[in-house]
């Protein structure tokens, strides 16, 4: 009997508290990542090792107002080692530090960025900082983490490209597809 009274007992509630209806898993607008007009996200990262911590927030506040943050999905990746960070260290505003500061941040850890940074850019010449998201806090804070769990592990950053101006927001560059190489690329971004 004890059996036939459990069983009964998702009945005695009523419908509408048993399941949500069907209207509460619609959401008529896509989730609001980052926006014109948002602060850059004060969360640290690690520039070269994990002891050299980096806010991109406090670097837009003390001295460089403008740049560009470049989010990849990973560091050695095919297109980001191929197609899409090049396109930012050969943009000739860029060679030219007319873009301002431009950041490469990826979720990995900081001994791989620089391993990446130093095979990219051996030179430095470009001025371009790579700096490690390890726990993915600042791609978080950002909304533009992406379910990457079959190809890499675990969340990652989508492809893009923030342009900050005056230590804010400027443009959103977000490639629709996650991954795909199009509008974040520097031509774009930069032109």
């Amino acid at each position: 009997m004890a059996f036939r009274a459990l069983h009964r007992v998702p009945n005695a509630v009523p419908r509408a508290l048993s399941a949500p209806s069907r209207a509460a898993f619609f959401h008529s607008t896509p989730r609001a990542f980052v926006q014109a007009g948002d602060a850059v996200p004060d969360i640290e990262l690690h520039e070269d090792s994990p002891g050299n911590k980096v806010s991109l927030a406090k670097q837009y506040a003390s001295g460089i107002a403008n740049g560009v943050v470049v989010g990849v999905p990973a560091a050695f990746s095919g297109a980001c080692s191929q197609k899409h960070v090049p396109s930012y260290i050969n943009h000739p505003k860029v060679r030219a530090h007319e873009a301002g500061q431009v950041f490469v941040v990826s979720v990995n850890d900081a001994f791989v960025m620089k391993a990446w940074a130093d095979e990219l850019d051996p030179t430095k010449v470009s001025g371009i900082r790579f700096l490690a998201d390890p726990t993915g806090a600042f791609t978080k804070a950002l909304d533009l983490g992406f379910d990457a769990i079959p190809v890499f592990g675990h969340t990652r950053a989508k492809r893009y490209a923030l342009v900050i101006e005056d230590g804010k927001v400027k443009s959103v560059h977000v490639e629709p597809d996650n991954t795909g190489t199009d509008v974040s690329m520097a031509e774009k971004v930069l032109n």
